[in-house]
């Protein structure tokens, strides 16, 4: 098992650089950047790149001069700013070296708009991502699995069709439909304010006692990992009851009976570890999910500033250094879960030997 380990971990910088190359590709093909949004948010706004230079008369009187369609109506001296301004006065191999020099050291550059360093937005956003990942994936976890068992031993029953019939109704919810529901009922909006409307802490998180924060930050959290449960947790529900009735259907079940060995014995000696192999295996892939994309609309609703609105917020404003910062670290972190998930597969089935892959 050292053996593989060593060889994943090896392979994570290869992998890392296609990820950035064909995404730093993309971005080189794709349709507008930085220097055309500011330029027509500018020519919206009347304001150019420094605060100090206005659009003025002495404009650009075609675009067919300028390596910018945006540029009609911009000054040519604002476009050559804006260029240098966001590091495009240099060639792209340049650019692209220089990235990946940079990322080696996990120095990911300033964002374009906000003034700080992509890390710090990492890190100042990170808490929120974590939290509502860690306690959904976690919720979701301890209800699917117990109750796709349930229903894996019970199938056909009216406590299948009818545990079936709600897992199906909360999947179909979207997530934030479900959440502006809980809104509208349980945070002021229309009936009951029980939990707070936005935000992770409250405003005097800082000042309340340690049992007091405790209780303040599972206060804030509620309605939010809620949204996210609600329709979470069908496809894992589903996904356990067809491993176990897949296992449960084999013929070394029957030996099992045979000799004698108690339902329970068979369950959870024999039946669990096998069938729980391939759960283990949606577990980086649901975390990531839960992490990062998962959670960007609840963000949106709840007013949380986590990673996932980070990068929709960084996309809409083609905010390259927070875009490639912040899909270095979710490759980077799916990476290291995948391997986690192996190492996972081994501690369950010590039959299972990746050395050999």
């Amino acid at each position: 098992m050292r053996k593989y380990i060593l060889k994943r971990l090896l392979l994570i910088p290869l992998t890392l650089l296609g990820i950035l190359t064909i995404n730093f590709a993309i971005i080189q093909l794709a349709p507008g950047g930085p220097v055309e949004y500011m330029m027509a948010k500018y020519q919206g706004m009347n304001v150019d790149a420094t605060g100090a230079l206005k659009a003025s008369s002495d404009v650009v009187s075609s675009s067919s001069n300028s390596a910018y369609q945006g540029a009609q109506g911009v000054p040519e001296d604002m476009v050559e700013v804006l260029k240098k301004q966001f590091g495009f006065d240099k060639p792209w191999y340049v650019r692209y070296f220089k990235m990946l020099k940079d990322y080696a050291a996990f120095d990911f550059g300033t964002s374009y708009y906000q003034e700080k360093s992509v890390l710090t937005l990492i890190f100042e956003r990170m808490p929120v991502s974590v939290s509502l990942g860690l306690w959904s994936t976690l919720i979701i976890y301890l209800i699917s699995i117990p109750l796709g068992i349930k229903k894996a031993l019970k199938d056909g029953t009216k406590f299948d069709t009818y545990t079936t019939l709600a897992v199906i109704i909360g999947s179909a919810i979207p997530v934030f439909l479900f959440a502006v529901f809980l809104i509208v009922f349980l945070a002021g909006g229309t009936y009951w304010h029980i939990f707070p409307l936005k935000g992770l802490t409250s405003d005097n998180f800082e000042s309340l006692s340690l049992l007091a924060q405790i209780k303040d930050y599972f206060w804030h959290i509620t309605l939010p990992v809620l949204s996210i449960v609600i329709g979470g947790f069908a496809a894992l529900t589903m996904l356990t009851k067809n491993s176990f009735l897949d296992e449960l259907g084999k013929q070394y079940i029957l030996t099992a009976r045979a000799k004698g060995l108690s339902e329970n014995q068979i369950l959870y000696k024999h039946v669990f570890r096998n069938a729980m192999l391939i759960i283990i295996a949606g577990f980086p892939s649901l975390l990531i999910k839960m992490l990062f994309t998962g959670s960007v609309l609840i963000e949106v609703v709840f007013s949380l500033n986590g990673l996932g609105l980070l990068g929709y917020e960084a996309i809409m404003t083609r905010d390259y250094p927070v875009i490639f910062g912040t899909l270095y670290i979710f490759a980077l972190l799916g990476l290291l879960l995948k391997l986690l998930s192996d190492v996972t597969y081994s501690l369950v089935d010590p039959r299972i030997n990746f050395d050999k892959v």
